[in-house]
């Protein structure tokens, strides 16, 4: 049967049959092998669709040494050496198997063979799990159908392209056929088997506070693993994860990305092998994980996603940011431009009543702000973080109008209304502790272990799921509420949940997360119009699993504008802009107590969900005017800052002076922004040099009107001034709060071919000799933002 490309349906060759999957600029390729295994013999640049493939078929004529041979019949067939889709352990495949699954005999060799490929239409969804979907319907899903006669069990392999994102998602489903139960040990969402091992190994690795640092490890013969063991997707390392062949890099080479639509534990395993091959493995992680898979019934493992480009990391980042916003990123906020806001957390903590918010609230609203978000704190006895978590019912002292009266006074200042909750954890201080304190995660015979003060809520058990889901629909219907975060303050411990029978403890944090996600299916389907943002003490569960409900997330509690760089850098590789949330605050910064300038910590957050998170009465006249101006000038340009094609020109992990670019989908307009970690004296000539531009245009190219404080320029203000001032005395201390020093305005004109093949000549940087009104001066932490706009079209010669 010949290959159709309009429905990629089977073509069959010899005694083999051949699978092609495309996508716009990318081909996987399967083969159903005549000894029955699926293999895996192309994954990358798209190929043409052609009759012969015998060029991609691994040549075997003989078994090294030690290799065992798969068959009797065939005695050169090694698995150790073959790029398969599916393995399992027991017949000679020794790499790192995608399932392992324990037979009633206590046995676990497996041998799953290809039994049929079926094209459905769309795609299905995963029965209690989020997962991508198509946008408009117009995909296509494989479904491939592997059996164990022996075992009695069934694998089915899905995989969907994504045709103009060039993603393909792709998952897994155990089925048991025999009469008695087997447990599965480990059950991998996706498998990806490589020819050669020539790659490096990128991770987002970190902690709180520090999330997602990018790491690369040149692949030698071994195992590498990315995981989480605490039971979220975790700051420790994200699931996001690449593979980068050696010479590439952000702007050329062959890359591949890979995701998973989950938010709990994980694991991505990548083996290098003696032969030269390499094997990478997605989904939960086996550590603590052990599924009592009963007959007749079948376990969906969640889904994974993969990409390939060859226009460097940052083309394959740019394949995953498409993807996410159209085929994770689901709802009214889907493609809707995101409010700026103000938080109260860093400004107020949990002391505040509702005089200290409206006071907040009021001057946000005169600089712009479009939303105010109520913070930790409001709620029962809430004065610290050992109390009244979990009584979700409003503190009279502190908010005497309530919930409802503190959202009209907010609109009466033109502000929307945002709120804090917490609703998986408990505080042992609370009434809903002493009311039910079996509802809490502990094992047996020893007191919980305590994080942040506060407990888990066991949401394995179907009461503790519904008391969230009613306690939440109360507190979001109290009043017109616009925008809700959804935080999650500790990782897990003493893991263990009495509704599960002790051959069933395996199954507990897989559990934890069906019934979380139970509860936000339930919760975002019944106020589909607010706006969530997932939290977990910052970026802890940044992952496509939440995105699925909620648009976006809250990258960090890390807020200063130099640790961001890296931050929101590394996010972007698996993430887009319009999922990052980004908030300016004060100087010096409460984590790291370094100073930094207000027009830098605006420039930071606007590559994201911009917001600020300060006390707004304590500005002085000099921020209020600085910040008044930031938030006009986002909102002018927001759908570009939020939604517009991001690229790493220059990254933090290798410059001192780091570029990011926006570009709109037409390339008429772009912002570009270079920051500067830290000042060098007589330094050469800033070369602005961009990318995703139209070479054809022409590009007025205009730096955003920026200012500095007087303060930076320390004693040297007495050689400026005709009045001769005290760098540290009270009169410059008190100018300083009220003069804005302009950046000198630069304006330049160029082609877009001049600034993607050469670079724009800035104007020379202060250099600690001579001062006029045309030198930049960006200094330690400094940065400046500049727009692009298209004025005309170049000559075509």
């Amino acid at each position: 049967m010949l290959y159709d490309e309009s429905t990629n349906s089977v073509r069959r060759q010899y005694a083999m049959q051949i699978f092609h999957i495309n996508t716009r600029n990318t081909s996987l390729i399967l083969a159903a092998l005549p000894s029955g295994l699926l293999s895996c013999l192309h994954y990358g640049a798209r190929l043409r669709l052609r009759q012969e493939y015998s060029a991609l078929l691994e040549k075997k004529d003989v078994c090294y040494g030690d290799m065992v041979a798969y068959s009797r019949e065939d005695a050169a067939l090694g698995l150790d050496d073959v790029c398969l889709a599916f393995s399992t352990p027991g017949r000679g495949d020794f790499r790192e198997p995608m399932a392992e699954i324990l037979l009633p005999d206590g046995s676990s060799t497996t041998d799953f063979t290809f039994v049929s490929h079926e094209l459905l239409s769309g795609k299905p969804p995963l029965a209690g799990l989020p997962s991508s979907y198509c946008d408009g319907g117009n995909c296509e899903t494989h479904r491939f159908t592997l059996e164990d006669s022996a075992a009695r069990l069934r694998i089915r392999l899905f995989y969907t392209a994504f045709y103009e994102s060039d993603v393909i998602a792709c998952h897994a489903e155990y089925e048991n056929l025999g009469a008695e139960p087997v447990s599965l040990v480990r059950a991998m969402s996706a498998q990806l088997d490589l020819p050669d091992a020539a790659f490096d190994f990128i991770t987002f690795t970190g902690a709180w506070a520090n999330e997602r640092q990018r790491q690369d490890k040149p692949l030698s013969t071994g195992v590498y693993v990315n995981d989480s063991k605490q039971g979220a997707s975790s700051s420790r390392a994200n699931p996001f994860v690449m593979l980068k062949r050696r010479g590439a890099d952000e702007h050329q080479g062959e890359c591949y990305a890979f995701n998973l639509v989950y938010s709990g534990n994980h694991a991505e395993i990548v083996e290098a092998t003696h032969f030269g091959k390499t094997r990478l493995l997605l989904g939960i992680n086996p550590f603590a994980f052990r599924w009592l898979l009963a007959p007749g019934k079948t376990f969906t493992a969640p889904e994974a996603v993969m990409a390939f480009s060859a226009e460097g990391l940052g083309g394959v980042s740019r394949c995953m940011h498409r993807f996410v916003r159209h085929n994770i990123v689901r709802g009214i906020w889907k493609e809707r431009e995101r409010p700026v806001l103000i938080n109260s957390w860093e400004g107020t903590g949990m002391d505040f009543d509702e005089r200290k918010l409206l006071s907040i609230a009021k001057v946000g609203a005169e600089l712009g702000a479009e939303l105010f978000v109520m913070d930790d704190g409001w709620f029962g006895t809430r004065d610290d973080d050992t109390q009244a978590l979990g009584d979700w019912t409003v503190n009279p002292k502190k908010l005497p109008h309530g919930l409802d009266g503190l959202q009209k006074r907010l609109r009466a200042l033109g502000l929307d209304f945002g709120i804090w909750v917490e609703p998986e954890m408990v505080n042992e201080n609370s009434a809903l502790f002493r009311a039910h304190p079996d509802w809490v995660v502990r094992q047996p015979g020893r007191p919980p272990c305590l994080g942040r003060n506060q407990l888990v809520l066991d949401l394995c058990r179907k009461e503790v799921r519904e008391y969230l889901v009613d306690a939440m629909t109360r507190v979001f219907s109290a009043a017109e509420v616009s925008y809700v975060k959804w935080d999650n303050n500790r990782n897990f411990s003493d893991a263990y949940s009495p509704v599960l029978p002790p051959e069933r403890q395996g199954e507990f944090f897989h559990r934890y997360m069906l019934g979380l996600y139970e509860v936000l299916s339930e919760l975002t389907a019944r106020f589909p119009n607010i706006l969530f943002e997932s939290c977990a003490s910052g970026g802890n569960r940044f992952d496509l699993g939440m995105l699925c409900y909620m648009p976006q997330t809250w990258t960090s509690d890390n807020t200063d504008p130099m640790c961001r760089l890296t931050i929101q850098n590394g996010t972007s590789y698996g993430y887009p802009l319009s999922t990052i949330g980004a908030h300016v605050s004060a100087s010096p910064h409460q984590s790291t107590l370094r100073q930094t300038p207000v027009e830098t910590r605006f420039n930071v957050a606007s590559f994201g969900l911009l917001g600020y998170e300060m006390d707004l009465t304590e500005l002085t006249p000099f921020d209020r005017k600085c910040i008044a101006a930031q938030v006009a000038y986002y909102k002018a340009h927001r759908r570009l800052f939020q939604f517009g094609t991001f690229y790493r020109v220059r990254t933090p992990e290798h410059d001192n002076r780091p570029v990011w670019l926006v570009v709109s989908e037409d390339r008429r307009e772009a912002i570009a922004c270079l920051f500067q970690f830290r000042a060098e004296p007589a330094h050469t000539q800033d070369i602005l040099r961009l990318t995703g531009l139209d070479d054809a245009l022409l590009y007025e190219i205009e730096g955003r009107a920026q200012y500095l404080s007087l303060r930076a320029f320390g004693s040297l203000v007495k050689h400026a001034l005709p009045v001769k001032l005290n760098g540290e005395g009270v009169p410059m201390a008190m100018l300083a709060t009220r003069y804005r020093f302009p950046m000198p305005e630069e304006q330049y004109l160029a082609g877009g071919d001049m600034l993607q093949k050469s670079g724009l000549r800035l104007r020379q940087q202060f250099g600690g000799t001579g001062y006029n009104d045309r030198l930049r001066i960006l200094g330690d932490n400094g940065s400046r933002m500049y727009y692009l706009h298209a004025v005309e079209e170049g000559a075509d010669s």
